[in-house]
């Protein structure tokens, strides 16, 4: 799945020279080893995959040419395929996880003493398969996310009807009239216990 949405290798050494290419496959298999264990990328030199210069290299390459962002695109539809995606009931939260790293989208996150940190929100379909993801700094409140990662989703979405609804599962951190709105804009139905708990109150 991975191999197609690779983008084509031009060596650009004079004469074709220079020392032979790592193959991407040994790539992959080093950065998914970093994504799956969270290891640092220099701990790929104690392992036989591949130097950890070259797997980073290669990372950043795949990233600037979407290679992630369409594999889980073509994931999804694949899964659409296969089992079709659940449109009635959807998901949406946000967490905050730690950003050693650094980079543009992150902010101080308050329950890590202030740390640099990150705010995912990812919103689900029924099944559980996340369609959409936002990032932004940890300080983000979840609400402010709400309309960009609706309009993050990777796959086209359905048109929601009167006999076929598309309801929206949201937290209390979402229990704002701007969320309305919004989820109204897009048609989505908000889950009951948003819209009941304000009005109990």
């Amino acid at each position: 799945m991975l191999q197609p949405l690779l983008p084509v290798y031009v060596n650009t050494h004079r004469f074709g020279g220079g020392r032979p290419r790592v193959s991407d496959r040994c790539c992959a298999d080093a950065i998914f080893y970093v994504l799956r264990t969270g290891c640092q990328w220099q701990a790929l030199d104690q392992t036989e995959l591949c130097a950890h210069s070259t797997a980073h290299d290669r990372f950043q390459t795949w990233v600037k040419a979407g290679v992630f962002l369409a594999l889980w695109q073509t994931g999804v539809e694949q899964f659409d395929e296969v089992h079709e995606l659940d449109w009635d009931w959807l998901s949406m939260d946000g967490a905050m996880t730690k950003a050693p790293l650094g980079g543009e989208k992150t902010g101080p996150n308050p329950t890590d003493r202030g740390k640099s940190g990150v705010k995912r929100s990812v919103l689900t379909e029924g099944h559980g398969v996340p369609i959409a993801v936002e990032v932004e700094g940890a300080n983000r409140h979840d609400m402010k996310l709400t309309r960009s990662t609706i309009m993050g989703i990777v796959v086209d979405r359905p048109e929601p009807t009167e006999e076929k609804q598309q309801g929206m599962c949201l937290d209390k951190g979402y229990d704002y009239q701007e969320v309305r709105d919004i989820l109204h804009d897009f048609g989505f139905t908000a889950h009951r216990q948003l819209v009941d708990e304000r009005a109990a109150r």
